[in-house]
């Protein structure tokens, strides 16, 4: 659920950002202005971690000295 929610923002700060200029030259300019901001964003993400599917390596010792 966090994940639809972070997407959600994203695409309303999107939405904010590009009604700000209202009027786009063309579809090109339209386009590097998302991208420079989606980039910003992934920037951001990419120090965060959201979802770790893996083990952290001390439990993993913990349990299997825990079970020998």
């Amino acid at each position: 659920m966090r994940t639809t929610n972070m997407l959600e923002r994203q695409n309303q700060e999107l939405k904010r950002r590009t009604r700000v200029v209202r009027v786009f030259p063309h579809e090109q300019s339209l386009l590097r202005l998302i991208a420079a901001l989606l980039m910003e964003t992934n920037q951001e993400w990419m120090g965060r971690i959201y979802l770790r599917m893996e083990e952290e390596p001390e439990a993993a010792t913990e349990a299997i000295a825990a079970a020998a």
